[in-house]
């Protein structure tokens, strides 16, 4: 039968599709190594720097985001063009993942090349959560949008959507179209 610190992180990992990190397992009072232990017996799979899925968890669309916000060291907040898609606003394709990251971090491991990497200093207000993934909310997703140079047709599709849906304040949709119309 599998231990409690075992127990703890497959729970970690069921509310984080199916990853663990090495932070994750610190906060839970372990040693982190016991990651590559497991990953020695196959329970696990290194996925990244300090990043392991659990095998037992089925695969689901939303790992490659899940991934993109842990890769910084759980510093990650989908941003941009990939919120505007997953909040389901326009008909964004994105061909990488956008990822905000605080100014002043500047994250030194592999495997951010899927990644567009924005700075942004975002305060709680900007964010929300999307099945368990920390994203901008679809008002500043549209703002940076706007900033970032996304086709102008796309946001106001965004606009519109985020209108008719709801999404958005209607104080904050004045704001954010007097600013689209400048």
């Amino acid at each position: 039968m599998p231990g409690r610190i075992w127990q703890a992180a497959f729970e970690i990992a069921l509310d984080q599709h199916g990853f663990v990190t090495f932070e994750n397992i610190t906060e839970l009072g372990s040693d982190p190594a016991i990651l590559r232990v497991w990953n020695k017996r196959g329970v696990v799979e290194k996925v990244g720097h300090g990043i392991y899925r659990f095998q037992g968890i089925p695969a689901t669309p939303l790992q490659p985001y899940m991934l993109a916000t842990l890769w910084p060291s759980g510093r990650g907040v989908l941003s941009h063009d990939t919120a505007l898609e997953l909040h389901e606003l326009c008909d964004i394709n994105p061909e990488k993942i956008h990822i905000a990251l605080p100014p002043e971090y500047r994250p030194r491991r592999r495997g951010g090349e899927s990644y567009v990497i924005h700075r942004d200093k975002l305060i709680e207000a900007d964010l929300t959560w999307h099945d368990g993934i920390r994203i901008v909310t679809p008002a500043k997703g549209i703002e940076q949008a706007m900033a970032s140079g996304v086709p102008r047709q796309l946001v106001r599709q965004a606009l519109e959507t985020a209108t008719k849906l709801g999404r958005v304040s209607r104080e904050k949709l004045i704001l954010l179209k007097n600013q689209f119309e400048k």
